[in-house]
This record gives C-alpha cells, structure tokens and sequence, in this order.
C-alpha cells in the first residue's frame, strides 16, 4: 500500500494510541503511521492516524479545538485525576450539591484559564517525561500552562457521577479539568470516562471503526486525502511548471491579491497536494513540498 492521507478513527478504550497506530501499520504494511494528538488508554474516540507523507502534516492538526464527553465522579480525588489512580481524598459532600452550586463551579472554569498538568503525564521534565519520574517515586510539580476551556456544559448528573460537554484548546487536560471542578466544589473528583467527538472540523461520526481496517484495501477506502484533510487553509490551483518549481524549493512569483498572508497556503495541482507554501510578500515559499499529492 502506497497511499498516503489521513485516516479518522475511533479508538476503543483500552489500547493507547501508539497500540492503535501500530495496529494500522501492520495491517496497511506501511512504515509511516503516526497521530495527530494521544488518546489515553482508557478514553475512547477520535484519533487522527496520518499515514505516508501525511505524516508531515502533524503540526498542521495539533493545534485544531478539541470537543470531548466526559464523565467526572464527584468526592473522590486520585493521584492521576482518572479512573486508573488511587485515592488521595474522599468527601460525601457531594450530595449536598445541587445543579446551582455545580453551574456555578464550571463557570469559573470557562474561558482562559491557568491549568496545571497532571503529574501523571507526557510532559517533559528536564527531558523525561512526567509520569516516568514519578513512577519512579520522585516529587514532581509541574508549572502551570494557559489554556482555553471555550465551552463546559452540563449533558446530566446521576448521584456523583457528572456528565460535560467540553471544547478546547490544544493542550488542555480533561483529567485536570476534573480535578479542578471537583476542588471548586470542594469534594474532591476524577473523570472516569472521557470520548473525544471532535477534532477541528473532523468528527467521529465520520470515523471508522478499528475492526473494520484489518487491510490494505479497507484502509485506503477510508482515508482523506491530504489536499482535503487541509481545507481549513487556502488553496492555490498551479499548473505542471509551477507545480515541479514549487517541489525544487524555488519561489513561487504571485501576480494576484487572492491569496493571504500570514496563514499556510495549499499548493496544488489538479487537486493534489504539491505543497504547503507561505506567502512572503509578492511570492509563495515552499514549507514542505511532496513528489507524489
């Protein structure tokens, strides 16, 4: 298999992601499988596998808003802030709770806000990551990151158990959302289960099942191709010339207004992805130029 584009799938809970896109590896007999944004084990949902030279592209998927289901179970804190960690805390206080009192606790969560990553995490210390110092039984305290919680709304509550609707930014941990809530309510919580429904203008429901690409010819029919998977960014239609200038890593003369600045720019030809270029005043720069779009 030789194709390359990007392939939406829903990830069962239980396997990692990485366990996913070496699934995918076998089964296409592709080297270059990567993604677009880890799923813990246990979360299930939307994971954009790239595959070929799409896997190039990464950067360009990383930083999209994220929208997630998530439940939180109220009066108990662990050490991971999910399901998998042990208990740390534990208060009944929460049926004592009402849906004004939970309302008001997501609101003051909403919007910009200073996030400490979970110590159970992939973020780097002093080159490692997170998690692995403190399995090992170091103290670790990570700094706080600025991210953006752009909606949180309540789906439902059944005793301690609390069901969101949460969009955000790149980077945000829904584990330490729940965490937080559970502070400002001042219970205690952990989220015990978690569905990523979109990823920028991808949703699951658009994605395939991972039972159902166990084959080359299964996995080609559902991918999207690159110059598609990129139409959040403007295009530029070249002909052949332009087409093999532009994969030489020449500039590119621009006689026209129509294409913006500031933003990447799909180059292609005959609706393939030649490039992603940028415009330098009246001239396009090649970012990342491919033989074969």
């Amino acid at each position: 298999m030789s194709s390359a584009g990007i392939l939406l799938l829903d990830k069962p809970p239980g396997p990692t992601s990485h366990d996913v896109v070496r699934e995918i590896r076998k089964a296409s007999g592709m080297r270059r499988v990567g993604h677009a944004g880890t799923l813990d084990p246990f979360a299930s949902g939307l994971l954009l596998l790239l595959l070929g030279f799409a896997t190039r592209l990464s950067e360009y998927f990383l930083g999209m808003v994220k929208e997630y289901e998530a439940t939180v179970h109220l009066g108990v804190e662990t050490t991971t802030h999910d399901l998998d960690g042990a208990a740390v805390s534990e208060n009944e206080g929460w049926a004592e709770l009402g849906e004004t009192d939970l309302l008001k606790a997501m609101e003051s969560l909403k919007g910009r806000v200073s996030q400490v990553p979970p110590a159970y995490s992939a973020k780097k210390v002093q080159g490692e990551s997170a998690h692995r110092r403190v399995r090992r039984g170091e103290s670790v305290e990570l700094a706080p990151v600025q991210v953006e919680v752009l909606a949180l709304d309540l789906l439902g509550m059944e005793g301690p158990e609390v069901h969101l609707r949460v969009e955000c930014s790149s980077g945000t941990y829904v584990r330490a959302l729940a965490r937080d809530l559970g502070r400002a309510l001042g219970v205690g919580g952990h989220l015990t289960a978690l569905r990523r429904t979109r990823i920028g203008s991808f949703w699951v429901s658009s994605a395939s099942e991972l039972e159902d690409l166990g084959d080359p010819d299964s996995i080609r029919a559902a991918l999207t191709s690159p110059a598609t998977a990129l139409g959040h960014f403007p295009a530029l239609e070249v002909g052949p010339e332009d087409a093999a200038r532009i994969r030489h890593g020449q500039f590119l003369p621009l006689g026209r207004d129509d294409v913006p600045g500031g933003v990447p720019v799909r180059v292609l030809l005959e609706g393939n992805l030649v490039a992603v270029a940028a415009r330098e005043g009246d001239q396009l720069r090649p970012q990342k130029v491919f033989a074969d779009g």
